[in-house]
């Protein structure tokens, strides 16, 4: 597995923001974490890339203890997040020549072709960017070293349909071989990428497979998720019905 966590716990104070989270992800998967807003997802993933440290627990990500990670390591793992901090003051093609020399294995004929397919302003100054603009800058930022591993956290958040799509098609057009831990709370893009999913509810994992599994575990619980359904909704059902099986088990 690329990604493991055992028994994960993170606390504040009295407050329990991850409880007992076990994951394995496959190498070669496009992995979700699928939650509400303050369901975890977040906190597991900065535990898993050892931004926080566990309360109790373990997490190892290629192999190695989260709290051991090294440079050696974190050139094989790509990580943008929703909140993505780039220096301001650099115009986009200077931050691509300052990152090319710390990747041994960057590939500029693969940068080459992502800056053209997203269309990211050589010359422009990052401060000048928009949201989504920045986001695709990361995701190219990301890709160019060729990762074993690409974790996004909460990619879609706050995008319109349209760059959605350019940051989906990113980095699905280069997913071959690539293993993706994505968080996500946008169930219409992560149903149409997703092969595995795990479901966290109020810091607890309610689910963990493919998504066969899943939505045979929703038929199981009496919901729907047809393909018939609504693209934009067709797994809702299936994690209303799970959140609600685990609020009346905690009743």
């Amino acid at each position: 597995m690329i990604v493991e966590t055992h028994d994960l716990w993170k606390t504040y104070g009295h407050f329990d923001a991850v409880q007992a989270v076990s994951i394995a992800v496959p190498e070669g998967s496009i992995f979700a974490l699928i939650g509400a807003s303050g369901a975890g997802k977040t906190t597991l993933i900065k535990l898993i890339m050892n931004i926080l440290t566990p309360t109790r627990g373990s997490a190892s990500i290629l192999g190695v203890d989260s709290r051991a990670i090294g440079p050696q390591v974190l050139q094989n793992i790509g990580y943008v997040s929703e909140n993505q901090e780039l220096p301001a003051r650099l115009r986009v093609r200077d931050c691509f020549d300052y990152l090319r020399p710390y990747y041994p294995r960057w590939d500029r004929q693969l940068e080459g072709a992502l800056r053209a397919q997203l269309r990211l302003p050589g010359e422009r100054r990052i401060r000048h960017l928009s949201h989504g603009m920045r986001l695709k800058m990361a995701l190219a930022c990301a890709l160019s070293f060729r990762p074993r591993l690409l974790v996004l956290d909460e990619p879609f958040s706050g995008l319109d349909a349209l760059v959605r799509d350019e940051v989906a098609a990113g980095f699905l057009q280069q997913a071959a071989g690539l293993t993706v831990l994505i968080s996500s709370h946008e169930l219409a893009e992560i149903e149409r990428i997703a092969t595995h999913v795990a479901f966290l509810n109020a810091g607890q994992l309610l689910f963990q497979g493919t998504l066969d599994a899943l939505r045979e575990h929703g038929r199981a619980l009496g919901a729907s998720a047809s393909a018939g359904d609504s693209p934009q909704g067709s797994l809702r059902p299936i994690f209303v019905s799970m959140a609600r099986a685990a609020r009346s088990g905690a009743g």
